[in-house]
């Protein structure tokens, strides 16, 4: 209803602090908003100026229109809200906001960088403070990162304790105290010959190489069998036999290397008998 001239009497002092600079009559009813012939209950201001009348059905709903004039039109009740200077009758005529709200021009609303709920696979929670229930950023659990907007799975490479990875998959296990990593498979079983190079030609992760194991080496890997093992089988590895895997070292009769027996740990070296047997090859990497 657009009133822009009522006489109303005692109605005005309802309204605290109201005060009219200038008030401009015009002579038609209509247009100051009188366009009932009656009221129900004579609830209502009748025009100064012919028979039409303007209808209330309260003092309350007068006090409101007059508030709603001045512009005090918001409750500042929502998520975050609250009023700004003196209320007209419970409305403001603007709120602030509590922080990370702002002020859209009709609410206090969250920014759009809200933009995360932060739950699912590989989520922990939210990082920072939430507004409406979502969140800047998250936080991930162990094994996944968060990226572009997003908990994603980690892709590993290089050392990572026990494990060395190539683009998330474990390529190499070592216990504790070893200063090197053992494939996770055999080359199989093959003659002296071959077990070298068979070794210097596999590929640990892009242009890292390995090598056959000395005689120490796989000393050591035998006296942390154990851990290795272990680890192998956590990893999709597969197990060392119990049996004579070839070393790197040759042995006192000069043409032939020694071999270590993963069962006992026992070294053997072999004469022309023995140099060309065939036995179980495992690579290692010692640099990186």
């Amino acid at each position: 209803m657009k009133i822009k001239f009522l006489l109303l009497g005692t109605s005005l002092s309802l309204i605290p602090t109201l005060t009219f600079a200038q008030c401009v009559a015009t002579q038609d009813c209509e247009t100051l908003g009188y366009t009932e012939t009656s009221c129900n209950g004579g609830k209502g201001v009748k025009c100064p100026f012919g028979n039409k009348w303007a209808c209330l059905t309260s003092e309350e709903e007068c006090l409101n229109l007059a508030c709603d004039k001045l512009g005090f039109t918001y409750t500042c009740t929502g998520t975050g809200e609250k009023g700004v200077g003196n209320a007209c009758n419970g409305k403001y005529q603007g709120c602030s906001c509590d922080s990370p709200y702002t002020w859209s021009g009709s609410a206090c609303t969250c920014p759009s960088t809200y933009q995360y709920t932060c739950s699912g696979t590989g989520y922990s929670g939210g990082s920072g403070s939430a507004c409406g229930g979502k969140y800047t950023a998250c936080t991930c659990t162990s094994g996944y990162e968060w990226k572009d907007g997003s908990c994603q799975k980690q892709v590993l490479n290089g050392v990572q304790g026990e494990l060395y990875y190539c683009n998330g998959t474990v390529v190499g296990v070592r216990a504790t105290g070893m200063d090197f990593y053992v494939a996770m498979k055999d080359l199989g079983q093959l003659t002296r010959g071959y077990a070298s190079s068979r070794c210097e030609n596999y590929v640990f992760c892009g242009s890292l190489k390995g090598t056959l194991p000395t005689k120490d080496q796989l000393l050591t890997i035998y006296n942390n069998k154990s851990r290795v093992t272990t680890l192998f089988s956590m990893n999709g590895g597969t197990n060392l036999k119990n049996d004579e895997y070839w070393s790197s070292t040759n042995n006192s009769y000069g043409d032939s290397n020694y071999v270590v027996d993963m069962s006992n740990g026992k070294v053997h070296q072999y004469g022309d008998s023995g140099k060309n047997g065939s036995y179980y090859v495992r690579p290692i990497l010692t640099s990186w």
